[in-house]
């Protein structure tokens, strides 16, 4: 998951299927700033799962200081050129410790559900709920819902810019709880077309078993139905 070939297209094929950064970034700012009870002014954001540091080079222009964590090398290594000045540090979002707490911590377009079982979810909300400062914010982005999966769903979109065209095709099951999804990609340039394929498990977490897992953490959470990509958001506010 998330190689080298598909940190390549990654944003050209997501941006073509419609995909709004800054717009999501924007969003996420105003839920933040209407919720956070620090002290002081939420002016410290950590992206986990940050990928290509789209979401997180908005967040830099709406924040003082913001850091990024990713576990995938090449998507990981493409948010540090992209953003040299922002640290941007390699760690597993179930088990990381950064040695400091953040008012914002974000975890976006369903990242969390790469994580596996139900306890290694818990492990990484209680893991982000530890870099919070009292009284900050976390915002999870989940993955669909297990009454909301579409079983055997195919999707299929095509990117063109200039010399550029991208094709990605996937076919999603449900098996043991979870979404095994194959995409295929196909990528053209003048030079050929080059094909690869990525398989993806996604965890079809329960609404509850989320709440759950915040107010274990101590971060009581609210569900905000239909926000960004349709999914919604996990929003909440450590004690």
């Amino acid at each position: 998951m998330y190689t080298e070939q598909l940190s390549r297209v990654y944003e050209f094929i997501y941006r073509g299927r419609g995909k709004d950064w800054a717009a999501e970034a924007d969003e996420v700012a105003r839920l933040v700033r209407e919720r956070y009870a620090g002290a002081a002014p939420a002016r410290s954001l950590l992206d986990v799962a940050c990928g290509t540091g789209a979401h997180l080079e908005v967040f830099g222009t709406l924040f003082d200081r913001v850091e990024g964590l990713e576990m995938a090398k090449p998507m990981r290594e493409l948010a540090r050129r992209r953003l040299p000045g922002t640290a941007v540090h390699e760690g597993d979002m179930r088990d990381f410790e950064l040695g400091r707490r953040f008012a914002v911590v974000t975890c976006m377009f369903c990242s969390i559900a790469y994580v596996g079982a139900l306890a290694e979810m818990r492990r990484a909300v209680a893991a982000m709920v530890r870099h919070l400062e009292p009284g900050g914010v976390l915002v999870i982005e989940p993955w669909w819902f297990p009454e909301n999966f579409l079983d055997g769903y195919v999707a299929c979109d095509t990117a063109r810019e200039d010399d550029l065209t991208v094709v990605r095709m996937s076919h999603s099951v449900r098996r043991e709880g979870a979404t095994h999804m194959e995409v295929r990609f196909l990528v053209g340039r003048p030079e050929g077309i080059e094909s690869f394929t990525e398989f993806e498990v996604l965890s079809l977490f329960t609404r509850d078993e989320y709440l759950a897992a915040f107010a274990d953490a101590g971060c009581p959470a609210e569900f905000l139905p239909g926000r960004l990509s349709g999914r919604g958001l996990f929003v909440g506010v450590k004690s």
